[in-house]
């Protein structure tokens, strides 16, 4: 037995000698190559292992290896990765990580496209996930944005969520938005609603701007360019995070996160919720959501397979600010001049915050990546997707205009004209110039009479309407109702990539199908106790009492009742797309790039076209063929060119004009064109970029209602208009010192239209009557800057502080306006009305700490650190003419919308 036992004792020895004798330890400190400063919570892993540590709050890591040799790989997100080899145990001293266009290590799927520094022929930018993290605060997501080239956000209206971007001066439905490499845009009207998307700012892992025709495969409305947003998956290594951040107008948000970390056998998933609250800067422009995301994925070792699932959504509401303001509007009803905060929707009922517009929604998006390596040189990457968005947003509702005592919102005029020279509304109206909508619940019940129709179950109630006024119900009201569009979306997206020696090919498949849900729901009677609702033909009118709740967690009304109209849209898509790359040992890059689709589009209508409810269907061919080349020169120096053709099929409304189910007899795509050259430069402490654009807009088809002199109602129908949008950009970083850093970018713009106009007129039976001539020949574009520039220096105290100072300066920014306003029937109109120029300066402070033995860090930013009171955009085109005052040489009539004045916010964050 005491052999027995020895024997043993000596085995397991041996054993753990072993096991010993076949482990290395690595330590080093993992810095920020920009500032010389540490960089806490890297990603430090033995290559081919699931082994791994994290570096502490200075930087530093141990790592003990399952190996002898090998190699390991530290990464850090939003930073470029380094691979070193290890023989035995070794102290690797400062590992320096450098951003870079690469987006570090990220965790991308197959089907995402990202365009590469020095190799992908295209103009691109990239926000890493520090930056947002630290930099977005209680901003707008679009808004980390602006400090690219090209980039033009705001907050529009100024509600949570309500903001808008465009890129090198088209607007976010001709900008191509990818989620992971899944499109967003609606596929209705190409759209994208950032109050959808609240939660982003939570779960991105970074931002890639890819100017102009872009690196995607997907036939997408790449006129501006492609903005792919990267989400968080199911992290690799076990921690997680708490923070909280406060900010101007009693903004709030905390947020925690989990990840469990890989085990042995290749599960790995992750969590975030996120809850968020806040008054708005703008007066009755109050919010609240919720964040929640979930990944699960699985990587066994030694498999070909990889599986990502991931579950992202951010249900919100809050009120808006729609109705556009008059500058004299914010002058007359605000606090002291001009009073950027006024908002003419808002007021109180029963004590509370109420507003007639209030925006709610949650679109869930859940995903399932599926990435297999058939071999060395082959890999298959898919991608299953679906959301079913529900929510829409409340308006007025009734013929309220009719009784001057609740006639509160100007309709084609500002609040001055409607309230003090018309003296409208003026009896709801509280001594601040806010909505006494208690007054409204008051009128409503006193004008009304009890109800005396057939309809027996309601007699006796007080019932309103739209326009029915017989048997007591009256018309005269104003109720609060919810225009919904609602939407299920299905999608797979499948990319097959092959590499042959210099060689490199791919083809894909894209399919979406997308229905479409437009209707309108009574959300708040108002102190009546019904609605009668004419808006379905199919019925001779009916009285309904149900209403929803104005919340993304509630009924929606899919089900019913509704009023108004009913019609659902159906869209579906089928792609195919090839790439073929050629690549020399790095040093010249060519890649041809071309996509054929078919869009097919059906719409029915339940309410309004009872004899033809459901359309035929149409089916509309597209696609795009671009190509470009890189050519490094040396180690410092780079140019690019690159040039596309695009054949977009056209909106859901132009396919079907009018609401209508007909089919538009003269359909067109649209045609774009883009060509672009570019130069970079890479020294050690200086890089810039540097590139020429043009891109021509053409075929487009644009219908408009009118309303001629005699009363008779029409649309103006155009077609053929086109656009010519040219522009420089630059884009630099030095670095001055170690811990001193300047960085920048400046965009220049020469966007205009080529031509002058032709439309043919119809009247309401789509008869032709005329024709008409619009002389808009070297009209500025509106709605974006076209110069901007962009400074910031960052600065490092030690290694805890760290300061950072951003300067923006606007110009060349133009009104807003359709091409088809009364300005341009003349030939010498004044063509787009120019904005004043405006400078914003923003101040961010981090401190970095330890806290319980956990990586803190406290970030402090004030944004418009001045209290610059600017016009971020205007709506109107009301040049001066002398006989109106003005503000900063604007007529003071025209409606805009004022940037906000100085705003903060503070986060703590501790990572464990």
């Amino acid at each position: 037995m005491k052999k027995t036992t020895q024997f043993l004792l000596l085995t397991v020895a041996l054993i753990f000698s072993t096991v010993a004798m076949s482990q290395s330890t690595i330590t080093g400190t993992v810095m920020d190559a920009d500032l010389n400063a540490p960089l806490p919570g890297a990603n430090i892993i033995e290559k081919g292992t699931t082994n791994g540590v994290s570096s502490d709050f200075d930087g530093k890591f141990t790592l003990t290896t399952q190996a002898t040799s090998g190699k390991i790989v530290v990464s850090y997100v939003g930073y470029g990765s380094i691979t070193l080899t290890f023989d035995g145990s070794k102290d690797l001293g400062e590992i320096t990580l450098s951003a870079d266009n690469s987006l570090g290590e990220i965790v991308i799927v197959g089907i995402a496209d990202v365009a590469v520094d020095r190799k992908t022929p295209v103009a691109v930018s990239s926000i890493k996930a520090s930056e947002i993290a630290l930099k977005v605060g209680n901003m707008e997501f679009p808004e980390i944005m602006n400090t690219t080239p090209g980039v033009y956000a705001t907050k529009q209206g100024g509600g949570y969520g309500d903001s808008r971007i465009s890129l090198r001066g088209f607007d976010q439905s001709n900008t191509s938005f990818l989620i992971n490499g899944q499109p967003v845009n609606d596929m209705e009207n190409g759209w994208v609603y950032w109050s959808n998307w609240q939660g982003l700012t939570d779960v991105a892992s970074g931002i890639q701007i890819q100017r102009g025709i872009g690196a995607s495969r997907l036939a997408v409305p790449s006129v501006g360019g492609t903005v792919s947003i990267f989400t968080k998956a199911a992290e690799r290594k076990q921690g997680g995070s708490v923070s909280q951040v406060i900010g101007n107008d009693a903004y709030t948000k905390t947020t925690a996160s989990y990840s469990t970390g890989q085990n042995e056998k290749g599960w790995s998933s992750s969590f975030l919720l996120s809850k968020w609250s806040g008054d708005g800067y703008v007066n009755f422009t109050k919010g609240s959501g919720w964040t929640y995301f979930a990944a699960v994925g699985y990587a066994p070792e030694g498999s070909k397979h990889e599986f990502n699932f991931s579950f992202l959504g951010a249900g919100q509401w809050h009120h808006q600010r729609d109705v556009w303001v008059s500058i004299r509007d914010y002058q007359n009803f605000g606090d002291n001049g001009v009073d950027r905060r006024w908002n003419t929707n808002g007021g109180y009922l029963n004590g509370e915050e109420f507003n007639m517009r209030r925006n709610f929604y949650n679109k869930p998006l859940a995903t399932l990546n599926w990435d297999y390596e058939i071999s060395d040189n082959v890999k298959l990457s898919t991608s299953f997707y679906g959301s079913a968005g529900r929510g829409g947003g409340t308006g007025p509702r009734g013929n309220n205009f009719r009784n001057a005592d609740i006639d509160l919102y100007p309709f084609n005029i500002d609040l001055t004209e409607h309230l003090n020279n018309r003296g409208r509304g003026a009896a709801s109206r509280n001594p601040d110039g806010s909505i006494n909508f208690d007054n409204v619940v008051n009128v409503n019940r006193t004008t009304t009479t009890p109800y005396t129709g057939g309809i027996g179950a309601y007699d006796g109630l007080l019932i309103g309407s739209n326009g029915f006024r017989d048997d007591g119900v009256n018309r005269s009201v104003l109720v609060r109702r919810a225009s919904m569009n609602s939407h299920d979306w299905i999608g797979m997206i499948s990319n097959l990539d092959f590499n042959a020696g210099k060689m490199r090919y791919s083809i894909g498949v894209d399919l979406r199908d997308y229905t479409g849900y437009h209707y309108r729901a009574l959300e708040n009677l108002m102190g009546l106790d019904g609605y009668y609702s004419t808006g379905n033909k199919n019925s001779a009118g009916e009285i309904i009492e149900t209403t929803i709740k104005a919340s993304p967690f509630k009924n929606t009304g899919l089900k019913g009742p509704m009023i108004d109209y009913y019609n659902i849209g159906y869209v579906g898509w089928q792609g195919v797309n090839g790439l073929a790359e050629y690549s020399n040992e790095d040093s010249f890059t060519a890649v041809l790039q071309a996509g054929l689709s078919n869009q097919s589009f059906q719409r029915e209508d339940l309410f309004d076209q009872p004899t033809s409810p459901l359309s035929k269907k149409k089916n509309v061919g597209g696609g795009y063929i671009k190509g470009g080349a890189n050519y490094n020169i040396n180690d410092a120096n780079n140019v690019f060119v690159n040039a596309g053709y695009i054949s977009r099929q056209p909106n859901f409304d132009a396919v079907f004009p009018n609401f209508a189910n007909a089919i538009n007899p003269d359909l067109q795509n649209e045609k774009i064109t883009s060509f672009e050259v570019g130069y970079g430069l890479r020294l050690p402490s200086f890089t810039m970029n540097v590139n020429l654009y043009s891109t021509k807009w053409g075929n487009r088809f644009v219908s408009r209602s009118f309303t001629n002199t005699g009363g008779t109602t029409g649309t103006a129908q155009f077609k053929n208009i086109e656009e010519l949008h040219n522009g420089f950009e630059l884009e630099a970083k030095y670095t001055v010192a170690s811990n001193f850093k300047l960085s920048g970018m400046l965009s220049i713009g020469d966007w205009k239209y080529t031509k002058d106009f032709t439309s043919t007129l119809f009247d309401d039976t789509n008869t032709q009557i005329g024709t008409g001539t619009l002389y808009t020949k070297d009209a500025k574009i509106g709605d974006a800057a076209q110069f901007v520039s962009f400074i910031q220096a960052d600065y490092g105290v030690g290694d805890h502080l760290f300061f950072d100072l951003g300067w923006r300066n606007v110009n060349n920014l133009y009104a807003d306006y359709s091409i088809v306003d009364s300005d341009f029937v003349n030939p010498d109109n004044q063509g787009a009305l120019k904005l004043p120029a405006y400078n914003l300066i923003d101040l961010g402070a981090t401190y970095r700490f330890n806290l319980f033995g956990n990586n803190t860090s406290a970030r402090l930013n004030i944004n418009n650190l001045f209290n610059e009171e600017y016009i971020a955009e205007s709506n109107t085109n009301i040049h001066a003419d002398g006989s109106n005052p003005t503000y900063n040489g604007i007529d003071v009539r025209n409606s805009v919308w004022f940037g906000f004045g100085t705003t903060w916010n503070f986060s703590l964050k501790m990572e464990f």
